[in-house]
């Protein structure tokens, strides 16, 4: 077994309600004055709303930013830094799925340290701990409020680019389940997936380690017995529960082993032709195994167990059983089966490629792979 280390440096609250534990959080970091950062949607419905007033009965100020949209770009991260600047605030809450979190990261590490999130592109280029964030994710998708990245989108290089720094990750996370639960069946559909994924990829990660798959393991247990049943009725409450930790378990999983070729290919396919992240990522998935079973070790007989649904289990097993189960399991959410159906085209494919090439979770995928093989699977994937 090979040397590996891990720390688990959060507070994390999980339970219906935990959302009214938000004032004793801002207590604990000692913030009189709160920035929340969120989206349209969530005003819409009135989360943000209802956030705001949970803050401001405890006695504690709070300034929103709430123009936050999917795949967040540098001129939004700009945008909402300046605006917690005018602010005054001394903490953050990040209240949404990955694209609010990510961007308070962001936020948090130029409140800090200054100078333009490009400066902090890439790996281990934040130098030190950011102000205090809670996050508090409404969506049971990306385990953003426990993973040590931030995916901005750069609009002059048409480019995701990734700040990766373990300073990011938030001092504390709230999972409260009534959050995910207006969902749109379409939205549980294509979060669930994309955190199904997250697991997947760990599982499989070159970088996995006994603590990394502990995490994976369990998060795939949770989300493949509870998704289909989550995105037939929102309002079911262990279902939610289930999604909402196996989430967050897969942000976990994900953080300490990183992803795959999935993960690599998907970016791209989002940043070009503004494809929903988890839309992409199931997309890409069936080709990526089909690509990767050549380097199985009998992993995927673990993965089929997680989201088979016969009941009673095979005999013998082989890949291609697990890469029909996906299919399946897309078909039932409404995920559509190739990406030209999504609008991608097939002369971007090469630069996609050489983009996704630039991804460190190339490096984690357990198949080698060139920028051909690459292309290849953009090819087959259309």
């Amino acid at each position: 077994m090979k040397n590996f280390i891990f720390t688990v440096p959060q507070h994390i609250e999980f339970g219906f309600g935990s959302m009214e534990k938000l004032p004793q959080i801002l207590n604990e970091v000692q913030s009189e004055h709160v920035f929340l950062i969120s989206d349209p949607g969530l005003a819409q419905i009135g989360v943000v709303n209802k956030v705001e007033e949970i803050i401001k009965k405890a006695g504690i100020l709070c300034s929103s930013y709430i123009g936050i949209k999917p795949n967040p770009t540098i001129s939004i991260v700009e945008a909402a830094a300046a605006a917690f600047k005018e602010s005054g605030a001394t903490s953050i809450v990040a209240l949404g799925g990955g694209s609010p979190i990510d961007v308070a990261k962001a936020v948090g590490v130029l409140a800090t340290f200054g100078g333009e999130i490009s400066d902090y592109e890439g790996n281990h280029k934040v130098p030190g701990p950011i102000l205090p964030m809670i996050a508090i994710p409404t969506t049971a998708g990306t385990g953003s409020e426990v993973t040590a990245s931030a995916v901005i989108t750069d609009e002059k290089r048409n480019y995701k680019m990734t700040v990766f720094s373990y300073e990011m990750l938030p001092k504390y996370a709230i999972l409260d389940p009534q959050l995910i639960m207006t969902a749109p069946a379409s939205v549980a559909a294509a979060c669930g997936i994309d955190a199904f994924i997250h697991a997947l990829e760990a599982y499989l990660s070159r970088n996995a380690t006994p603590f990394s798959d502990a995490m994976a393991e369990k998060a795939m247990s949770l989300i493949g017995a509870n998704l289909r049943r989550f995105v037939a009725n929102r309002e079911d409450e262990e279902a939610a529960s289930a999604m909402m930790l196996g989430s967050n378990f897969a942000g976990i999983s994900f953080a300490w082993a990183r992803l795959g070729n999935v993960h690599a290919l998907s970016h791209p396919v989002s940043a070009h032709f503004h494809v929903a992240h988890g839309v992409a990522n199931a997309i890409l998935l069936p080709y990526v195994l089909e690509y990767n079973a050549l380097s199985d070790c009998g992993r995927y007989e673990t993965i089929y167990h997680y989201i088979r649904e016969a009941k009673t289990a095979p005999k013998s097993f082989v890949p291609v059983m697990l890469i029909d189960e996906i299919r399946k399991l897309n078909e039932d959410l409404g995920i559509p089966e190739t990406l030209s159906q999504v609008g991608v085209q097939a002369e971007k494919i090469s630069e996609m490629a050489e983009d996704a090439m630039k991804s460190a979770n190339i490096l984690a995928n357990p198949r080698q792979s060139t920028v051909r093989d690459l292309e290849k699977l953009y090819k087959n994937a259309l």
